[in-house]
């Protein structure tokens, strides 16, 4: 059964995040690989004391540009795809959803 990966990215990341996950077996949808969608949007966030953020500094709040990033992977598969995700994601604690696909 697919499961579906929805991540929040900066733009300068979008393509090492999607080569990441992709290695790790997401994307596919049938004959077709590599298969993702994605929207711009604002992610806001204030770092407390020992956060160590990626973009400016703590105790500020920041609003961001960020992508929202879509793909689906094999249920199987999660575990691996979500390591990828972290050790490509260039935040501390990237902000993401798993979820189960009909």
């Amino acid at each position: 059964m697919n499961r579906k990966l929805v991540v929040f990215v900066p733009p300068e990341a979008l393509d090492a995040v999607r080569d990441a996950v992709f290695a790790a077996g997401a994307g596919r949808i049938g004959e077709y690989e590599r298969c993702s969608w994605y929207t711009e949007g604002t992610g806001t966030f204030l770092g407390g004391k020992g956060a160590n953020p990626t973009i400016d500094e703590r105790g500020r709040e920041e609003r961001v540009p960020e992508l929202r990033l879509e793909t689906v992977y094999p249920a199987e598969l999660e575990e691996a795809v979500v390591r990828a995700l972290r050790e490509a994601h260039p935040y501390e604690a990237p902000a993401f959803d798993l979820y189960p696909l009909a």
